[in-house]
């Protein structure tokens, strides 16, 4: 692959990302990584790091593009810092044991857990199930353990938290509105987290690509938080215009496509 045509498909790839996270609400992470480590893969980096790569750069790309999204939620009141600062805690302490349980995993493990959620997430797409609003928000050692939790699994699937904050927050019977602002501001200490965890389980890792730094990969982070930010909003105005029951089908269709293709490879 000639170095023009490595920018140009991450900037693309900036622009899919943010677009599919304005139209669906949904962390670009979904999108990041299995396409990044699909380009790893074409730039010749090794089918036992590439996954690994890709996480790591897509936690770092969050860290950039959360900040936008926070302040947004912010000004309209949506966050719920009281449940933030517990939360928070664990959120740390978990994205720093799931970057180091990735970094734990084969490359061929990695891909087939990465693989079975975006699966997972494809189907909740097509038949909304998830737990109903039934008990009160917890205490914060409650609030410590549940960040913990997401944080460990979003450092592994490399997302900013939001498929699995989100759900929890709503079975806490916080309202809609505010479990997606709160969930956005826990993206920002997951990435935070999890990129630096990355960046240090893979620090001079002999088969690291040129300019690595750890398991980041900034050409392709500096691709596409440039390209992700402007196209966010982009996405966000489509959102209004476009079938969303259709959209929503045909994105869920493309994400159980890519999970299988985890899978079958």
């Amino acid at each position: 692959m000639t170095l023009t045509y490595v920018i140009a498909s991450y900037l693309a790839l900036g622009a899919l990302a943010g677009t599919v996270a304005g139209l669906f609400g949904i962390g670009g992470g979904l999108i990041i990584v299995p396409v990044l480590i699909f380009s790893f893969g074409l730039q010749g980096v090794s089918p036992e790091i590439a996954p690994h790569l890709a996480v790591g750069t897509s936690l770092a790309t969050i860290v950039f593009t959360s900040l936008s999204s926070i302040r947004s939620h912010h000004m309209h009141g949506a966050v719920r810092w009281d449940l933030f600062r517990p939360m928070m805690v664990g959120i740390i302490v978990g994205a720093v044991i799931g970057a180091w349980t990735a970094s734990l995993m084969t490359g061929r493990a990695l891909e087939l857990v990465i693989g079975v959620f975006v699966i997972l997430v494809g189907l909740k797409m097509i038949v909304p199930v998830g737990p109903k609003p039934g008990r009160d928000v917890p205490g914060n050692v409650g609030l410590g353990i549940a960040g913990g939790g997401i944080g460990w699994a979003s450092a592994i699937f490399g997302i900013g938290g939001g498929t699995l904050t989100v759900p929890y927050l709503s079975w806490c019977s916080v309202r809609m509105q505010q479990a997606v602002g709160t969930s956005a501001a826990c993206g920002l200490p997951i990435a935070m987290a999890g990129a630096l965890g990355n960046i240090w389980t893979g620090w001079r890792h002999p088969d690291l690509p040129e300019l690595s730094v750890g398991f980041v990969y900034p050409p392709a982070l500096i691709c596409i938080i440039f390209t992700s930010i402007f196209f966010a909003r982009v996405g966000a105005n489509l959102a209004h215009r476009l079938n969303p029951r259709v959209l929503k089908r045909t994105f869920s269709i493309m994400l159980l496509l890519v999970g299988l293709r985890f899978l079958l490879s």
